[in-house]
């Protein structure tokens, strides 16, 4: 190597001959052998304290073991101790286990980092990393007879050859690219390609990162398989190109650390792990992946792309941008809606219908040791329906907030949950709870964009935003905006009471075309929303909407199943009945997602089928006046459904429709040569 570092300046080299012992005894523990290799460095003058730097690199080791599969450990850390980026090697006879899967490590680095490294010292020592996946490059250091020779080896690794100059190793194994989206030397995916996304991340962001990285993209070239990755580590990040996000079949997260920019993922499968797995196990990994990709039930990443959207808004219209910003709040409320709304249903369960009126007093007066009238069971569904209802209370103020932080991102929170529970106090519920949302965004959004002195700049945030937001719309909905909206939810509860006959039908009609238009989507979110956010376990008209809004939802996995299980399977690619097994207990939990897999590979002969069979269950659940006090949860909630064997006709009913009508349109109305998968005994031969 030369005089100068491999970063580029002046300054001792990362590696050097009194840095590295071959074929030693450096004693049985991990511990000893890191002890030896910071003694080295220290009496190198690469860092001022040994024992600082080994309590850097022991206490890295705590978070994740670092030995690595054929007998490789990687012990790295960033400490102050440390003057210059270094590597220490040794060498180890007899080996030492670093935790690594299949046994205990010969070949052992120690990758030491200044505390305030620069980019290019971590990339540089990323590289080594990388190169410990090449079988080559780890050959030669085993076959190294010198001291030399292995500063030799590193030297080729870290300071390449220019491509135009000869390979000095040209029989060695390159190291696959890692994509890293939009500023990647690779063309972005084509549609047709199929691919996966990952991110890679370890606490330090120095080794295990990058050899991660390079793993699964190894992986993925094994299995025909682009991988995307995008590193989180010291060295610097490459954000994923949003389109080659939207695009992917699925994610994988191999990260020690949390992943940032995780909304950017939202509702994607994903298979997920410490960063570890991604060195041992790649090709294992990627098959999950594609497995989760083909499975509706797979695990997804939580959250929402809406939020992250704000930061770049002027690219969509102002209408995709509202509907994103509703969204999240809805995405955000769903969860207290299904706590409480379940807990409440339970508190019937045990304590019978009549428990929503004493909750309050048997809880605060009673214990297991002093029980209520009514024993043990009436105390528990007190209990259960006084947790349930508490939880419930967040909807309206859940909703307002995230709308709010949705635009304005964390300041808008607490001023939007305030116009939430103001909108709660004033009457003005749900409705109430959409406006004062947008409102605190918008002004927690407009508060932030004004120039303060720097001085002022970290009280933005955390005091200034939040308080003058919360006294804006809190006033607002106070002063101006409270009573016209307590009047348009008292009008719409009103109406909602009033109807009969003809118009609740009507209305049964187009909830259960909403549930069943896009499956989980912005329009079923939208029927759902306004069913559970007007749920009141005294007004029976609510109650009806429920219950025709978690039957409709039911239909399409349930239609589905039936369909490509029963009535024809033979119309169904055998992906598709696959899918159809699993359908069947989607569509009973009340997930509609479940259909998902069959509209998407044929939609125009799927999704109006399944409305029909959705308007149907609709309209017979509003004729019959079923009932249902709990807001998820399909088969496991009957206890809280009122006419349950009505309820059974309707989506036996609008399920049977659904079935036949997507049958028909398959049976008669032909997609041509596409259907070609399906089985040969179905499709017409050539003439």
């Amino acid at each position: 190597m030369s005089d100068t570092n491999a970063a580029g300046g002046s300054g001792p080299e990362i590696i050097s001959p009194e840095l590295i012992s071959l074929d030693t005894d450096l004693g049985t523990t991990k511990e000893d052998v890191i002890r030896s290799l910071a003694a080295r460095l220290t009496a190198a003058g690469r860092a001022s304290d040994a024992a600082g730097l080994v309590d850097a690199a022991l206490a890295r080791e705590a978070q994740s073991a670092t030995g690595l599969p054929g007998g490789i450990a990687i012990p790295h850390c960033r400490a102050e101790a440390v003057s210059s980026a270094s590597l220490g090697f040794a060498r180890l006879d007899p080996k030492v286990d670093f935790g690594a899967p299949d046994g205990p490590a010969d070949l052992v680095f120690l990758i030491a980092a200044p505390e305030g490294a620069g980019a290019e010292h971590m990339k540089l020592l990323s590289s080594l990393a990388r190169a410990l996946v090449r079988p080559a490059f780890v050959t030669s250091l085993r076959e190294a007879s010198t001291p030399d020779e292995i500063v030799r080896l590193v030297d080729e690794v870290l300071n390449p050859a220019p491509k135009d100059a000869p390979a000095k190793a040209a029989a060695a194994t390159p190291t696959p690219p890692v994509s890293t989206g939009k500023h990647s030397t690779e063309e972005a995916p084509t549609p047709a390609e199929r691919h996966i996304v990952a991110v890679t991340a370890c606490p330090t962001g120095i080794a295990h990162t990058y050899m991660a990285a390079d793993s699964l993209v190894a992986a993925g070239e094994r299995a025909g398989v682009k991988v995307h990755v995008e590193t989180q580590g010291s060295s610097g990040s490459t954000p994923l190109d949003p389109s080659v996000i939207a695009g992917a079949a699925a994610v994988i997260f191999a990260t020690d650390v949390g992943v940032k920019g995780r909304e950017r993922f939202a509702g994607k499968p994903v298979v997920a792990s410490g960063v570890k797995r991604a060195i041992n196990e790649p090709d294992k990994m990627l098959a999950e992946a594609l497995r989760a990709s083909e499975n509706p039930a797979a695990a997804t990443v939580d959250g929402t792309a809406a939020a992250a959207a704000d930061s770049d808004a002027g690219s969509v219209g102002f209408g995709t941008h509202l509907r994103q910003v509703l969204l999240t709040g809805v995405s955000y409320m769903i969860p207290f809606v299904a706590a409480g709304g379940l807990l409440i249903a339970l508190g019937f369960l045990l304590g019978g219908y009549e428990i929503s009126g004493p909750a309050k007093d048997i809880v605060l007066n009673n214990s297991i040791t002093n029980l209520p009238d009514g024993g043990l069971a009436t105390y528990l569904g007190a209990v259960l329906f006084q947790i349930g209802s508490l939880a419930f209370s967040f909807l309206v103020p859940a909703l307002a907030g995230y709308i709010a932080f949705a635009i304005a991102d964390r300041p808008g929170i607490a001023p939007g949950f305030t116009a939430g529970a103001v909108a709660v106090f004033v009457g003005a519920g749900f409705i109430g709870g959409l406006v004062g949302g947008l409102i605190a965004g918008v002004v927690a959004l407009y508060i932030g964009r004004i120039a303060v002195p720097q001085w002022l700049r970290g009280l933005m945030p955390v005091v200034i935003i939040p308080l003058f937001a919360t006294l804006v719309v809190g006033a607002l909905m106070f002063i101006v905006l409270g009573r016209p909206l307590a009047a348009i939810t008292s009008g719409l509860t009103d109406w909602l009471n009033g109807l009969s006959g003809s118009s609740a039908i009507f209305l049964g009609i187009i909830l259960g075309l909403m549930m069943c238009f896009d499956l989980g989507g912005p329009v079923n979110k939208a029927a759902y929303a306004f069913a559970v956010a007007g749920l009141n376990v005294n007004d029976p008209a609510t109650l009806r909407i429920m219950a025709a809004v978690m039957a409709a939802g039911m239909v399409p996995p349930l239609a589905m199943a039936l369909a490509s299980t029963v009535l024809r399977p033979k119309l169904f690619s055998e992906a598709e009945r696959e899918n159809g097994k699993a359908a069947w207990l989607l569509g009973s939990a009340f997930i509609s997602e479940g259909a998902i897999p069959f509209a998407a590979a044929d939609p125009l002969r799927v999704i109006p089928s399944m409305m029909a069979g959705g308007a149907v269950t609709g309209a017979l659940i509003m004729a019959f006046d079923v009932t249902l006090s709990a807001p998820h949860g399909g088969i496991f909630v009957f206890f809280a459904v009122g006419g349950i064997g009505w309820f059974l006709v309707s989506l036996a009913a609008g399920t049977v429709v659904a079935a036949l009508a997507v049958v028909g349109a398959k049976e008669f109305f032909r997609k041509g040569p596409s259907d070609a998968e399906l089985d040969p005994e179905i499709v017409p031969a050539a003439a």
